[in-house]
């Protein structure tokens, strides 16, 4: 096998990057075609933990709030200063912005929610409500 250099059609054309890419893009769930970062949902008897993959990031720049059962969270990208004197031969990565949301259970606790950056992974604990025995009703027989 030999590795060909290829002659993009139109240089920076979203179509032709694709079109270029299509065999290794065929089967790719959709996070990997966009900018939306990847997350793992897990569950224990105390909470919900949501595990987001988004590397390089400033904590400072992500936006979360919880509202008519709704968690979103937004990262803000920061405009990049590109130096004149440097010519970019390719560029594979960039911070973009993004935008996801989550429906939230009414067994969540939206005031106890706790988020926590690390290593490139944003950690969101969604603490469950104390379950309530049902209320006992008399019930009077007529």
């Amino acid at each position: 096998m030999s590795i060909i250099k290829r002659n993009p059609v139109f240089p920076g054309n979203l179509l032709d990057e694709w079109l270029y890419n299509f065999p290794t893009n065929w089967g790719k769930d959709e996070q990997y075609l966009t900018n939306t970062p990847a997350a793992n949902i897990t569950e224990t008897a105390e909470a919900y933990h949501i595990d987001m993959n988004v590397p390089g990031r400033n904590k400072q720049e992500f936006i979360m709030q919880a509202e008519n059962g709704l968690l979103t969270i937004r990262y803000e990208k920061k405009e990049e200063k590109l130096e004149k004197e440097v010519k970019t031969i390719r560029r594979e990565f960039a911070f973009q912005s993004f935008k996801r949301s989550f429906s939230l259970d009414d067994k969540i606790d939206t005031a106890g929610i706790q988020a926590k950056y690390d290593n490139g992974v944003l950690h969101i604990v969604l603490p469950k409500k104390e379950a309530l025995p049902p209320a006992q009703q008399k019930i009077v027989i007529q």
